[in-house]
């Protein structure tokens, strides 16, 4: 693959496997608990909450790439307070790539979970509670089991829409080559140059491989649950 694409190329390839390995790692623990507080909770604010995990489907990605940089830009209140503290920098690193491509992605996560949990049958898990289970027991061995393939296909769904991320992308960390050019990014600005086409077409097919790779792996995963 190095051969066929130029170095630049190549680069924007790896960043977006990375950007979106590591959105969809670090968003699985906060999508289940949505998606579990959604299908089974009642509380006050439950609309609203909704609401909020699926604005970014409904928002142009270019709003939430400006919201992202009036909150964690160099002087946005979160983004002083990461790296006063912390020494995080969000803005224009590869880092708020991430942030970017998971908020963008959550929604489509929290949502294909949320429909495995609401397929679970509630009287499964209180007869495993009348037999002495604790809840978090209950949910380990009956919930989490039954609801695999509705958690393979959100995390799967999750990493192919990071991997496609764009607006929200490019407005919170620019388009730097080797930095935070992503593979959308990429096929962005070689589609701005004379004669880019030819490498803006080898991103565009590689693009749809690693989506549609994607897509069938996550039914083979998702099938082979079931199964077992």
């Amino acid at each position: 693959m190095t051969g066929w694409l130029g170095p630049e190329e190549w680069q924007a390839v790896a960043l977006s496997l990375r950007v979106a390995l590591v959105a969809t790692v670090l968003s699985l623990p906060f999508g289940l608990l949505a998606a579990v507080a959604l299908a089974r909770w009642n509380f006050p604010g439950k609309g609203l909450l909704n609401g909020l995990i699926h604005l970014p489907l409904v928002l142009p990605p270019v709003v939430t790439g400006y919201l992202l940089l009036l909150a964690f830009g160099p002087q946005g209140p979160a983004g002083r307070v990461l790296a006063d503290v912390f020494g995080v920098v969000l803005a224009f690193r590869w880092t708020g790539a991430v942030l970017a491509a998971a908020i963008m992605a959550f929604p489509l996560m929290v949502r294909a979970m949320r429909l495995a949990v609401e397929a679970v049958d509630p009287k499964l898990e209180e007869a495993a509670a009348t037999l002495g289970a604790s809840r978090g027991w209950v949910f380990a061995t009956v919930t989490l089991p039954l609801i695999m393939p509705g958690l393979i296909a959100g995390a799967i769904l999750a990493f192919a829409k990071a991997m496609g991320e764009f607006g929200a992308t490019i407005t919170f960390v620019s388009n730097i080559p080797g930095q935070t050019q992503t593979l959308p990014s990429a096929v962005y600005a070689f589609l701005q140059v004379p004669g880019g086409e030819a490498a803006a077409m080898r991103l565009v097919l590689i693009s749809v491989a690693v989506s549609m790779g994607a897509l069938l792996a996550s039914e083979f995963l998702a099938r082979r649950t079931v199964r077992r």
